[in-house]
């Protein structure tokens, strides 16, 4: 009986996989010492596809079904085992089942700064990271490129190769496009689409297609950002004077309701136009326009009487405003 059920396990006639583990891309069905009954089942479950190969060539690709191996199920196998003379006994190969479900959420990023010429800042180094997506379309291929004849095959053993594919894809684009990295950083969604598209062929060559691509940030080094971003609070106090005369012109309604009324803010009206003046004047780096603290409270006295005979109704609010904007005119 022992002697019986030890032939019995030389004899496969039950063939499927599920995948036990997480990532995994390929993995060999276990054969060693063991032969595939004629007549046997394989089970080929949705997002899977199962790889005869018989001495190192491959006879004959699954896709999701069940499949009773017969001549009618293995053409190329049968051919190459003469089954189509009726030569009904075992046979062995090797039977590889992979993984077509797409990998998701698979990251990718810059490990060294890109060194660029830019537009605006010269010579810059850039980073960028993202994710992308990807699942196996052609096995065939995937087997004779990537996985051979490895017991188990990983997403994890592949990312290193496609990041690296990625990476020289990216450093070949900042290069060439010539887009200011302002620009670029503006622009992720359309940067994203135009690396796909690069990316795609590169990506088939190795039996995979590309899902997806998504650039998340594209960055300056810190001691560069930090001089981009003072850049941009220059921008923003360029006109400090400008800025200063329009919130003292929106305060004056509000403060001719409080105790005190327009003239309480004298003082303060006069000191804050020349500080904006002063700073307007340093950073444009020609001497700052005076004003004299009479000419503010002339204007100040004239806007509170102005306001006086809006609140009598002498006056309408469309009047006062073109007034005060003409008054506050006369200090810049």
């Amino acid at each position: 009986m022992a002697l019986i059920d030890f032939i019995r396990k030389q004899f496969v006639d039950v063939i499927h996989w599920t995948e036990d583990a997480e990532g995994v891309l390929a993995v060999r069905h276990p054969m060693q010492d063991c032969e595939i009954q004629y007549g046997a089942q394989l089970t080929v479950r949705e997002s899977q596809a199962a790889v005869f190969v018989d001495e190192g060539l491959i006879a004959d690709v699954f896709g999701p079904g069940r499949y009773t191996l017969t001549t009618r199920t293995l053409p190329l196998l049968t051919s190459l085992k003469n089954w189509d003379k009726q030569f009904e006994s075992p046979f062995k190969s090797d039977v590889y089942f992979f993984s077509t479900r797409l990998q998701l959420d698979r990251r990718w990023g810059t490990p060294n700064p890109i060194t660029v010429r830019d537009r605006d800042f010269g010579m810059v180094r850039l980073r960028a990271f993202g994710i992308y997506a990807y699942g196996l379309r052609d096995v065939r291929r995937f087997h004779r490129e990537i996985s051979g004849t490895r017991q188990r095959y990983t997403v994890d053993e592949l990312d290193g190769q496609l990041r690296s594919l990625v990476i020289a894809s990216m450093s070949d684009l900042f290069g060439e496009s010539g887009v200011p990295f302002l620009d670029m950083a503006a622009n992720q969604d359309e940067l994203s689409r135009i690396l796909k598209g690069r990316l795609d062929p590169v990506f088939e060559r190795y039996g995979l297609t590309l899902d997806s691509f998504a650039v998340q940030s594209v960055s300056l080094p810190e001691e560069l950002q930090k001089i981009l971003d003072s850049r941009i609070g220059m921008n923003m106090v360029d006109d400090l004077g400008r800025y200063t005369r329009y919130q003292v012109a929106n305060s004056i309604p509000l403060a001719a309701q409080n105790e005190g009324g327009v003239a309480g803010i004298g003082a303060g009206l006069g000191a804050g136009l020349g500080i904006g003046q002063t700073m307007s004047a340093a950073l444009a780096q020609t001497p700052p326009a005076a004003i004299s603290s009479g000419a503010v409270d002339e204007i100040v006295a004239a806007l509170e009487k102005l306001h006086g005979l809006v609140a009598k109704g002498i006056l309408s609010q469309a009047e006062f405003d073109a007034k005060k904007s003409e008054l506050l005119g006369k200090l810049g």
